[in-house]
């Protein structure tokens, strides 16, 4: 291995991995739930037992049974707030005592503003037969840390955008005593790209900071299942979505180091692979009576799965992560409160796959609340306008966990990372647009 690919990867494991993604504060993990205005404004509680293009993304069987087309647009605005602050970070260079990191203790709003996009568009073959088409965004976002700030050898900045198209095919069939059994499935083709980046200590103190920045991208496939069953006022979904193997060709970039780490400055290229979480949910919406119709839903994450970030050729070598797996509860209700509007609301409860001797600042990730409110208006018969606000309100938590730079070589440098999540908040803004057809 040459020099520079030996101090790429054990940068790599001083800093949490390539792909350790800093976390939205929108859902678990790096996932985004906002994928509907509809959906946004009742905190994402009834959507795998609801109909139509616009739930295409949590059950294929959505648009079972459907009559004619519809089509669904979405653009979610997500105005993410927090304070990271350094609690006594320190830093050990070789033959030399502990010592402060230094720079700027305090970030304000490390994660970026961020617009998430979604559209769908569905239409029956058949009485029996329906064919639809998503596209979504469910990992997107910006994340960005200043050059002097004390969290810096975690990270600097990180850019990820991914594009989920799902082609669909459900089918219906009529049930004994007018229950209706829908069937779906789909293929999850996604799109990933990443940047990366963070500082590199150099093994002077007075010397300027190196940095390090990584970028890839890939093509990958998943798949979703899923069924719903309307019988009466009750209709009742389930539905799977598969774990996906990423696989991202890309490059690392080191410069700045000088001294006897100069030698690892230019650029290599590398792989590396990871797998994003499987979903296993369930939803129910209950007409209660004409007006009002209540929603709950609950889904497992299959967090575990992100288990560690395999780095090959010439680096080859595994980054753990040791995420766990995650609950996701949620109710609400929709309320047709005059002729052509209707107000929706609901609060949803989202645990952290973070492990709490595990989090740093690249992955300030904590348990959140999502209180949700919402509204729709049919401008026409067949035009539906949504919008929706959230407030999400995140859990304070400590940054931890302990990070080593060229790690295994005479100039390891340990990173004993102190630090506090505060004030931590996300306000969601949604509109969307249904048409049928």
């Amino acid at each position: 291995m040459t020099q520079i690919s030996r101090l790429f990867a054990t940068t790599l494991i001083a800093s949490g991995g390539f792909f350790a993604l800093a976390q939205p504060a929108m859902a678990s993990g790096f996932y985004l739930q906002e994928q509907s205005a509809r959906a946004t404004g009742r905190a994402d509680s009834g959507e795998i037992a609801d109909t139509g293009a616009d739930s295409l993304w949590w059950n294929p069987a959505a648009i079972g049974g459907m009559i004619g087309g519809d089509v669904s647009i979405n653009a979610t605005e997500i105005l993410p707030r927090a304070t990271v602050t350094d609690t006594g970070s320190l830093i050990v260079r070789p033959g030399q005592y502990p010592a402060s990191v230094g720079g700027n203790p305090v970030t304000n709003d490390p994660i970026s503003n961020g617009l998430v996009p979604q559209g769908a568009i569905a239409h029956a073959l058949t009485r029996q037969i329906a064919v639809g088409l998503a596209i979504s965004a469910p990992y997107n976002f910006t994340t960005n840390y200043a050059a002097d700030s004390f969290a810096r050898y975690s990270a600097l900045s990180t850019r990820l955008r991914t594009i989920d198209i799902q082609p669909t095919v459900a089918v219906h069939f009529d049930g004994p005593d007018g229950i209706g059994i829908n069937l779906g499935g789909g293929i999850n083709i996604e799109r990933a790209s990443a940047t990366f980046g963070n500082a590199l200590p150099n093994l002077v103190a007075a010397l300027p900071d190196g940095q390090q920045i990584l970028s890839g991208h890939g093509w990958d496939v998943g798949f979703s299942l899923g069924a719903r069953i309307e019988a009466g006022r009750l209709s009742f979904g389930t539905s799977y979505k598969s774990a996906i193997v990423h696989h991202l060709d890309g490059q690392v970039v080191v410069s700045g180091l000088d001294g006897p780490l100069a030698g690892g400055n230019g650029s290599t290229a590398t792989t590396a692979s990871f797998t994003t979480p499987w979903q296993l949910g369930a939803g129910a919406r209950y007409k209660l009576t004409q007006r009002l119709t209540l929603d709950a839903e609950v889904i497992r994450f299959g967090w575990s799965k992100f288990n560690q970030i395999n780095l090959g050729a010439p680096l080859d070598t595994a980054i753990p992560e040791n995420y766990r797996n995650t609950w996701n509860y949620a109710l609400g209700l929709d309320a047709d409160v005059a002729k052509g509007w209707t107000v929706r609301g609901g609060v949803q409860r989202d645990l952290s796959p973070v492990q709490d001797d595990q989090r740093d600042a690249r992955v300030p990730d904590s348990n959140r609340w999502t209180f949700a409110t919402g509204a729709s208006h049919d401008v026409t018969r067949n035009l539906t306008l949504d919008a929706a606000f959230n407030y999400v309100a995140l859990k304070s938590a400590a940054i931890d966990r302990p990070t080593e730079a060229y790690v295994g070589t005479a100039v390891a440098t340990p990173v004993l990372m102190s630090g506090e999540v505060t004030s931590a908040h996300v306000f969601i803004v949604s509109f969307g647009g249904r048409l049928r057809f």
